[in-house]
């Protein structure tokens, strides 16, 4: 007897299925065929929902980062709390939690992967600049910061987290202290924040 589904439940469905094989297959090696194979449905049922795989993977890494924007966007707007205390939280908002989410993080970090890795590397970055220079522009009104070019700075500072701890697990204890310590201090230059003044709240990003 054939299941009859909601449209949603069945968009959801494609989408984690698909998750999990672009992750454990590459998406290049991961055809329609394996999805619908896997999910048990007819070509027609997909592509009511999707056009194509590229498709499918936008819409997959735009549901991994959507809730952490709603999060990040709470937190800039509170401004009870101080730029410091708020870049930092931003910034962790985008963590990933739960074992599925940091299977799929590892996962996309492989050379199959690449295609998934920039995808979400752009959309993150398209996502959370306009946030955290929010709060660099409310720093520089409270005197913590100091740039003429915030958005710019910003960019930079997530691109240089992006690249420099991609491999931190080959690391030993003291290159790795040396590696945090090392991108504290720019990042304070960056958007310039006083020496040391952003050491204590961003070591909870490294743990």
């Amino acid at each position: 007897m054939r299941v009859v589904k909601e449209a949603e439940e069945r968009k959801n469905e494609i989408l984690d299925v698909s998750q999990r094989l672009f992750s454990t297959k590459g998406f290049d090696d991961t055809s329609i065929a394996d999805i619908l194979n896997e999910i048990g449905i007819a070509k027609g049922t997909l592509y009511y929902h999707f056009k194509s795989k590229e498709e499918i993977l936008d819409a997959i890494i735009d549901r991994m980062i959507t809730g952490q924007v709603l999060t990040a966007k709470k937190i800039a707007e509170d401004k009870s709390v101080p730029a410091v205390t708020r870049v930092v939280n931003a910034m962790m908002s985008f963590s990933v939690e739960g074992d599925n989410e940091e299977f799929v993080l590892e996962q996309i970090h492989k050379p199959q992967n690449a295609l998934m890795h920039q995808k979400i590397q752009d959309s993150l970055m398209k996502a959370v600049v306009p946030i955290i220079t929010e709060i660099v522009l409310d720093g520089i009104n409270e005197g913590v910061f100091k740039t003429d070019y915030p958005e710019e700075g910003v960019e930079l500072i997530l691109m240089y987290a992006s690249q420099a701890f991609n491999d931190d697990e080959a690391l030993n204890s003291p290159e790795k202290l040396k590696k945090i310590n090392g991108f504290v201090y720019n990042t304070e230059r960056i958007i310039g924040a006083e020496q040391d003044s952003l050491l204590k709240a961003l070591m909870p990003l490294f743990k």
